[in-house]
């Protein structure tokens, strides 16, 4: 049964949403990071994904004191992404008392460093490859590179079937034209990657905007659900996801 993770996507210390992940379409919501994490986990969230969105784009983690500060005062389990390219970087994030960490950029341009850090003692079972794809391509920087237009751009698939034997925590797929527009999850591409992936655990990013989503993906063999905009704006309650992903048909 796939579990929710709402998201936090931090840029200059505050919440916010990116549609389609373009810098330039942000929605900044007025609320406290710590205490938005905090109603996450009093509604029965157990897992937080926080993107560190400055550091996406510079390639160095910068919200790091925030994401702190929200793991030392919540129990959730968090997981986290933005500009960690660097072994340093990784093992401050495991220190400061993340779960997971998730890779992108880094990990798709350079592919033999991304299998030595997915099989070093360190990082077994704590790196998470982020697959963000647009019409199947994945892109890269902070969604700045890659995606359908570029036609050297790699396929999501293909890449999740090479590192599916590998000790990863999971693989995070999101569909950039979907996220944040709240049009709905697409399952056909999830579908096609759980046929895929045998052994990885995947987690579906992008789209969900109410409950038949959330219902329509738990049908599939997943292991989590990301969840933001929908959060944020309203059309989704985070209690009745948790309560709904919790129902045994």
């Amino acid at each position: 049964m796939p579990y929710l993770i709402p998201a936090i996507d931090l840029r200059n210390a505050q919440v916010v949403r990116l549609t389609r992940g373009d810098y330039n379409q942000q929605t900044t919501y007025e609320v406290d990071p710590l205490d938005t994490a905090k109603k996450f986990e009093d509604a029965g969230c157990k897992w937080l994904h926080i993107v560190d969105l400055d550091g996406a784009k510079e390639g160095r983690p910068i919200n790091m004191a925030i994401i702190e500060k929200i793991i030392k005062h919540t129990n959730l389990h968090v997981e986290v992404g933005g500009g960690i390219r660097t072994e340093e970087s990784m093992e401050y994030v495991l220190a400061i008392g993340a779960q997971r960490i998730i890779l992108g950029t880094r990990a798709l341009a350079d592919m033999p460093w991304f299998e030595a850090m997915a099989h070093d003692a360190r990082f077994k079972n704590r790196l998470v490859l982020g697959l963000d794809a647009r019409d199947g391509f994945v892109a890269t920087h902070g969604w700045t590179r890659g995606g359908g237009a570029d036609e050297h751009a790699p396929k999501a698939i293909d890449i999740a079937k090479f590192v599916d034997a590998w000790p990863l925590a999971a693989i995070i797929y999101t569909d950039i034209a979907r996220d944040g527009m709240l049009q709905g999850p697409n399952l056909r591409a999830i579908t096609k990657l759980t046929k895929i992936c045998k052994n990885v655990p995947i987690i579906h990013s992008g789209g969900v905007k109410s409950l038949p989503d959330i219902t329509a993906l738990k049908a599939l063999p997943i292991a989590g659900i990301i969840v933001g905009k929908s959060l944020y704006e309203g059309t989704l309650d985070v209690k009745e996801a948790v309560h709904e992903l919790a129902k045994h048909e």
